[in-house]
């Protein structure tokens, strides 16, 4: 339920503060830095939808109250892979729901158009990663509000005009983030352009259960969460009951489309069709105790009084090729599959029974949807060690860091807990939420029928405080 509030004014925040110092009083002007600045946001296309004529924006002047094709702009960032296999998943949801309607462009504005170390972020948080320690200590000492505000402010007064460049180049009537620092200097821009009713912005989360407070900004039109805890999270952080949708996470739109049956893709997998099979995934970069836990499968999973196996593996190495080459040339007693990086992941775990994995929420979402039992191994201190009580406690995995136990639990999932496999299976499919990028797409395509006439006003004639300075 909505309600309306009468708000006390504001006083100007921090943020804000350093913006006025950025940029000054926006009633001024000085033609000869607005010059510069136009050419900084002008830029070039091989669609002539999207050409300017004479500095005026011709095209877009003629389509005003017509039918044109909207420009979404999807921002992200490559640290770990969620949010670009959200961000790609939200854009083939468009595509195949709206077809041509939307032009859908994905970016990480900040390694594109900033400095450090916005455009290094991917390999500093590679490295936090690695040494977990350093992430924890990141994560958690940022979490206080005054302390990450302060920290975009400062962000904020060095590269707010790079970042206005770069989202002004693609002039977007939808903006999405998909990432925790992709909010608040995009809403700043939209705010001080004087774009906020025009452009729809939405925030899509991209962790199941535990996040970083920076995802939240009560600026946004909506925010899609995956889970009703990270929902109570964003109320508790200030946004409104009507800003809040939960749709679930958004994954690939292959795993909501039809499914082959399981003994169909084993054929088309080359699998053993009578063995159950698991499935160990080290990630995109096939990292993890992923050799350790194949040779724990490998001994667990043969039957040495009967001499047979009770089980296969299917081993995803991603981009590790020294962990597939060492894999690929031992010998094993049960049936084993190494693959590298695989792009058809609803194919492999459609033909398992379980999975093994780290607790990454994209991967998990697709388990869900698969209905796999999943054994966590792992998690990064942070934004992923919700994921493991959200799993374990709605019944649809285990969570255990030794390679011995969790090749133990497996074969008795095989021999003699099939049950207890099956009743994980079932509460997996429970938790699954298989359609949440269609209605992702869904409601932000009803965002932008509700902006009406006001969203075809071409950028020229709006109120754009770049054209004033």
């Amino acid at each position: 339920m909505a309600t309306n509030l009468v708000s006390p004014k504001k006083v100007a925040s921090i943020t804000e503060r350093v913006w006025q110092s950025v940029y000054g009083n926006s009633s001024s002007s000085s033609s000869g830095s607005g010059s510069n600045h136009q050419r900084r946001c002008s830029y070039e296309s091989d669609d002539d939808e999207y050409e300017e004529y004479d500095g005026v924006g011709t095209v877009q002047l003629m389509q005003m109250g017509s039918e044109r094709t909207k420009n979404v702009l999807i921002l992200m960032s490559d640290t770990g892979g969620g949010h670009r296999a959200s961000a790609e998943a939200i854009r083939d949801a468009f595509s195949i729901e709206f077809g041509d309607e939307y032009r859908i462009i994905v970016k990480d504005v900040w390694k594109e158009y900033t400095g450090w170390p916005l455009n290094d972020m991917e390999r500093s948080y590679k490295f936090m990663v690695k040494h977990v320690q350093l992430w924890k200590v990141a994560f958690h000492s940022t979490s206080p509000r005054w302390i990450h505000s302060c920290y975009l402010a400062a962000i904020a007064a060095y590269y707010t005009k790079e970042v206005e460049a770069g989202l002004m180049e693609y002039k977007p009537d939808i903006i999405i983030s998909v990432h925790p620092l992709m909010q608040h200097i995009p809403l700043w821009v939209l705010k001080w352009q004087g774009l906020q009713k025009k452009v729809v912005f939405v925030t899509v989360i991209t962790d199941l259960n535990s996040c970083h407070p920076k995802w939240f900004h009560p600026g946004v039109n909506r925010c899609y969460c995956p889970s009703n805890e990270v929902a109570k999270r964003a109320l508790y952080d200030g946004l409104e009951e009507s800003q809040v949708r939960v749709f679930g996470l958004p994954i690939w739109p292959s795993f909501a489309g039809a499914v082959l049956s399981k003994d169909d893709l084993r054929k088309e997998l080359e699998m053993d069709t009578d063995l159950p099979a698991v499935l160990l995934m080290g990630g995109g970069e096939g990292v993890g105790p992923v050799k350790e836990t194949a040779k724990a499968l490998g001994e667990s999973l043969y039957d040495k009084d009967q001499e047979k196996p009770i089980g296969q593996l299917i081993v995803i190495c991603g981009r590790n090729k020294g962990l597939a080459s060492t894999l690929e040339s031992k010998e094993w007693k049960i049936p084993v599959k190494v693959r590298g990086f695989e792009t058809q992941m609803e194919k492999w775990m459609g033909a398992c029974d379980c999975i093994i994995t780290k607790a990454g929420p994209g991967t998990i979402a697709e388990a869900l949807i698969t209905g796999l039992p999943i054994v966590l191994n792992d998690y990064i201190p942070g934004q992923e060690k919700g994921n493991v009580p959200y799993v374990v406690d709605n019944g649809a995995g285990v969570f255990t860091r030794s390679s011995s136990e969790t090749a133990r639990i497996v074969a008795e999932w095989f021999s003699t807990k099939t049950d207890e496999l099956k009743r994980m299976s079932e509460n997996a499919l429970k938790l699954a939420q298989p359609k949440a990028v269609f209605d992702i797409v869904k409601d932000i395509h009803e965002l932008a029928l509700q902006r009406g006439p006001l969203a075809n006003i071409p950028y020229v004639l709006t109120s754009s405080f770049t054209s004033l300075i």
